[in-house]
């Protein structure tokens, strides 16, 4: 059976939660990746992490410089040996789209190596992902998506209208990439 099992690690303020490291383990295997927030120095990783998708147009190019600035928002996917297997940003709105409605995350830039896919790196991204929003307190989180999004609407996250989601968020959204906006209560 596999579970995911809390690990302390200091976390910085920016995504706080009830673990900041979280490892899937069972007794036979501890070679799975664990998930942690990422630094400013795995910025270069980031953008490699990220490039196959840019090619294929599901994410947007993002520089070095950019990654570094925003490392707080990532959580990382780390291999035992430490490589980058897999990331997402989680970026809170304080207003959320809805009047009362309290804040709202964003995921984005969430992609899996390709050699980790269909392995649950993307999942325990998301399920990681979910535990940060829900110690945030964020009502609702959203995402784009140019893929099937099979994954997010696994984990209750079904399509929105863009009027639904943060503003300035919604109208960033390139309309020749064509992606889709899914959503789902925390």
């Amino acid at each position: 059976m596999t579970t995911a099992t809390p690990v302390t690690d200091p976390a910085p303020d920016a995504l706080p939660g009830p673990a900041s490291r979280v490892r899937i383990a069972d007794a036979q295997d501890v070679s799975q990746p664990f998930v942690r927030i990422a630094h400013a120095q795995d910025a270069a990783e980031l953008a490699d992490l990220s490039r196959p998708f840019v090619r294929s147009g599901a994410l947007r190019e993002r520089s070095v410089p950019l990654f570094a600035r925003h490392a707080p928002d990532f959580l990382v996917a780390v291999a035992p040996g430490g490589r980058l297997e897999g990331c997402a940003g989680l970026r809170v709105y304080p207003d959320g789209p809805a009047k009362g409605g309290g804040p709202a995350g964003v995921l984005y830039n969430f992609c899996v190596a390709g050699h980790r896919q269909g392995r649950g790196v993307g999942a325990l991204l998301l399920r990681t992902a979910l535990t940060t929003a829900r110690a945030r307190a964020l009502g609702t989180l959203f995402t784009a998506t140019t893929g099937d999004g099979r994954l997010f609407g696994r984990y209750g996250f079904a399509p929105a209208a863009a009027c639904q989601a943060p503003g300035s968020w919604a109208q960033s959204l390139d309309p020749r990439r064509d992606a889709r906006i899914l959503a789902r209560a925390v």
